[in-house]
């Protein structure tokens, strides 16, 4: 009798994305994937996220900054409340888009800085229904971690800190200004841009 073929590890299990009661999945961005999400999407809609907010808490020595030089890049963090958009992603492309938004935050063999977490937003412009949105929020036990870290330090260290992805400056100021363009202010990040020094 021939031998039997070897199997090998077993496969993960497909991802189950998480859909709304409408049969699609809810996408809450509030830095880069604001203005670079990355992914097809049916609809994109303010919305406000509470007991969240936008920081940066995260040091980064890749995209933003380097070992020797890191950048910040944001997180959400505790407390408080956030206004960012809210992407609305047909049933069918659900799991695609998950993979996708997992391999970009959550990567294998890096740091974990966020942990995917389903959060219960408002959509300002669908009655103010709330609805379930995937969002990825900050590990509080990641080295990477910086919590409260004052705004003239933040400053510094963005107007210095250059990684794979460009400038940190740029970062901070498209971040900004594509909130400006939703009609949204964030106090914190316009304080920190307030203090950058000019562009050399």
């Amino acid at each position: 009798m021939p031998a039997e073929p070897a199997l090998g590890p077993p496969l993960a299990p497909p991802l189950a994305p998480p859909l709304a009661p409408c049969g699609q999945m809810w996408v809450f961005a509030y830095g880069s994937l604001i203005w670079r999400p990355g992914f097809e999407h049916a609809g994109q809609h303010r919305a406000l996220l509470r007991g969240w907010h936008r920081s940066f808490c995260l040091w980064s020595t890749r995209y933003r900054g380097t070992p020797e030089r890191p950048g910040l890049v944001l997180g959400l963090d505790r407390g408080g409340a956030c206004q960012g958009l809210a992407f609305r992603v047909p049933g069918p492309m659900a799991a695609e888009v998950l993979r996708y938004l997992d391999d970009r935050e959550l990567p294998d063999g890096a740091e974990v800085v966020y942990h995917r977490r389903v959060v219960p937003v408002r959509v300002a412009d669908l009655g103010g229904a709330t609805v379930p949105a995937v969002a990825y929020v900050v590990n509080r036990a990641s080295r990477n971690y910086v919590p409260r870290l004052p705004a003239d330090r933040a400053a510094a260290v963005i107007a210095a800190g250059i990684g794979q992805m460009g400038p940190n400056r740029d970062y901070l100021l498209n971040t900004l200004g594509h909130l400006a363009g939703l009609g949204v202010r964030d106090q914190g990040l316009e304080r920190i841009a307030a203090l950058l020094p000019p562009h050399p």
